[in-house]
């Protein structure tokens, strides 16, 4: 399962080997903070998987993963299973909106939802994805 790693002025998803042949993409996925306008947490992603596959993999119910083509430009999609998951709306990038299934959906919006102070480091929060079973 990818990683979701939140920093100060970005979130980056660092997708598994396998993940990145699924998707047909060679590298991670970052998007500046900025640029996120909103975060949902829902209990069925498979509902907002919009548009057409362009690259990736996608075995309904079971995983979906790389970039599919809508009308407002590209969704980029990790959705394994029926775990929950964080639908971000982009306002600019390279996608107008991510679909991340993840254990810990509540934390990774509380945690994108904070503001930090300018010049105030903080340590990177890293939303590790453990694998469990019956997925």
């Amino acid at each position: 399962m990818a990683n979701l790693r939140v920093h100060n002025d970005r979130l980056e998803v660092h997708l598994t080997p396998a993940e990145k042949t699924l998707a047909f993409r060679s590298a991670d996925v970052i998007v500046q903070r900025d640029d996120i306008r909103s975060a949902t947490i829902t209990d069925d992603p498979w509902i907002w998987i919009r548009g057409i596959r362009r690259r990736g993999t996608e075995v309904p119910l079971v995983i979906a993963i790389g970039a599919w083509k809508t009308h407002g430009g590209s969704d980029f999609v990790v959705v394994k299973g029926k775990r929950q998951a964080v639908v971000l709306e982009l306002a600019g990038g390279e996608f107008a909106r991510l679909v991340l299934s993840t254990n810990r959906a509540g934390e990774l919006v509380e945690k994108l939802r904070v503001g930090v102070p300018t010049g105030h480091h903080v340590a990177d929060e890293i939303f590790a994805e453990e694998e469990t079973s019956g997925d």
